[in-house]
């Protein structure tokens, strides 16, 4: 019989920690005379009430979690999570239903970045801060659950860092909750730092503390409907670019950079080619904004950099609406929105290593074709790639694309248009934040959009942030008769 108390005893810790977060935003309101400090005090107080009941009612000896406990554990908390973090969403002065505010919810724990706030320059204080508080706490978590639980439970190629897992920190680290205790102290320094250059920069400290938090967690909410556009400062851009890329990077790396392997970052080949896919895209839309749109050549530069990296990274920060770039800019966004940073980090999409693995395979199969009696072995980081995980990968590939083209579908009967269906699905389930067109681009949001559309949307970004099959295995009659 499958045993759901280590499950709910889990979940009812991560719902304590999720209510004591609540008190954050409660002291700022409560400082600056809002009202809204009471709906946190209550929603933080009826969220750690079911919290603390799930854990005592489901105190039991237990050891490690058998395969089919880890999915179903992972797959309920990224659901649980935003249920109840929506509800100071929902109660708050916002105007906003329990659909908006769980989309928002949504968005901001798995750092995708939609929004349906409009005013957000004049939103409450600690809204904004419960908002980036929410993505920065998924950044962590996301970070975390690639490192410990996806390679375990061989979802999507991540069991490629079991391995190198394995043989990189066990000797040094031997417990898991090191690691984890040491990742959590590298991103919050990442955090503190972000913060303190932005104030320097000329943010203010609560503007700074935001966008550091969501910087950093690669989720891109800001505290103002422009977002980092509204400060027009160089200096302020450049900083967001160099801590987008910080967050697109794999933590396990910065551990052994820390450790005394400072090459460590420069010589791992998914790193090489994230800058390898990162600097193509930028040096082609400088060249494109100078040469075709007659933008000065310093001007396109530091607009390139920003958006192209803020959409890559899936963080969704905008300067300026991109969508008025011209022909050349929307479909090369759009193929940006999947790609995605670096396993083991706080972005999204397909992941860099998994085009790795797709390219290394497609290399070998062609050097079959030509030499039908050679032996050819795919590598990855000078290491043989073991057939499940390419089997794995291209599942994952195929996967990806047809529930991309379900959801834009999907998205289409409700009526939207193709431009917003299908970047609407791409941002989703990539887990980026803005779309392309008026409506969902950078300069709009998805306030508009009809509530099954929001909801197929929150479903489309919960699938991308688990890597897909830690949700769809759930669904297959199989798992449970186990």
């Amino acid at each position: 019989m499958f045993d759901f108390r280590p499950i709910l005893f889990v979940n009812g810790a991560l719902l304590a920690t999720l209510a004591l977060s609540m008190a954050a935003p409660a002291t700022v309101d409560l400082a600056v005379d809002n009202p809204d400090w009471e709906v946190f005090t209550m929603a933080g107080a009826f969220t750690l009430f079911v919290g603390v009941m799930l854990m005592l009612t489901n105190r039991v000896r237990f050891g490690n979690l058998s395969i089919r406990q880890a999915f179903v554990m992972t797959a309920s908390a990224w659901v649980t999570l935003p249920a109840f973090a929506a509800l100071p969403l929902a109660f708050a002065d916002l105007q906003l239903s329990y659909t908006d505010a769980f989309f928002e919810a949504m968005s901001g724990i798995t750092t995708t970045g939609s929004t349906v706030m409009v005013g957000l320059d004049f939103a409450p204080p600690g809204i904004l801060l419960w908002r980036s508080l929410l993505q920065w706490l998924g950044g962590v978590g996301i970070i975390v659950m690639a490192v410990s639980i996806l390679p375990m439970l061989q979802v999507g190629g991540m069991q490629l860092f079991r391995m190198e897992f394995a043989e990189r920190m066990e000797k040094a680290l031997p417990r898991a909750a090191q690691i984890g205790a040491w990742i959590a102290i590298i991103y919050l320094g990442l955090t503190l730092l972000c913060a303190g250059l932005y104030h320097l920069a000329g943010m203010g400290a609560f503007d700074a503390v935001n966008h550091a938090m969501t910087t950093v967690a690669t989720g891109g909410y800001s505290t103002y409907d422009r977002s980092v556009g509204l400060f027009q400062s160089a200096w302020i851009d450049v900083i967001a670019t160099v801590f987008m890329i910080a967050g697109s990077l794999p933590f396990l790396l910065y551990l052994q950079a820390l450790r005394g392997q400072p090459n460590a970052l420069i010589t791992d080949s998914q790193v090489r080619w994230f800058f390898g896919f990162l600097g193509t895209a930028v040096i082609s839309t400088i060249l494109y904004l100078h040469l075709q749109l007659e933008r000065p050549i310093l001007d396109a530069i530091r607009a390139a950099a920003f958006n192209i990296t803020s959409i890559m990274t899936g963080t969704g920060y905008a300067t300026e609406d991109f969508g008025a770039w011209g022909a050349f800019a929307p479909p090369l966004f759009f193929l940006l929105m999947f790609i995605g940073g670096c396993a083991g980090s706080t972005t999204c999409g397909i992941k860099v290593f998994r085009f790795q693995v797709l390219y290394a395979t497609a290399r070998v199969q062609m050097k079959r074709l030509l030499q039908p009696n050679g032996v050819f072995i795919a590598y990855y980081n000078r290491k043989p790639i073991p057939e499940a995980v390419e089997e794995s990968v291209m599942s994952f590939f195929f996967l990806f694309m047809m529930i991309f083209a379900l959801i834009a579908v999907g998205l289409g009967m409700m009526g939207l248009d193709f431009v917003t269906a299908t970047s609407g699905a791409a941002t989703a389930i990539a887990n980026v934040g803005p779309g392309l067109g008026p409506i969902i681009g950078p300069s709009g949001n998805f306030a508009t959009l009809p509530d099954g559309a929001k909801w197929l949307l929150s479903l489309a970004m919960l699938l991308g942030r688990l890597e897909i099959f830690t949700v769809l295995v759930l669904l297959a009659p199989g798992f449970w008769r186990q």
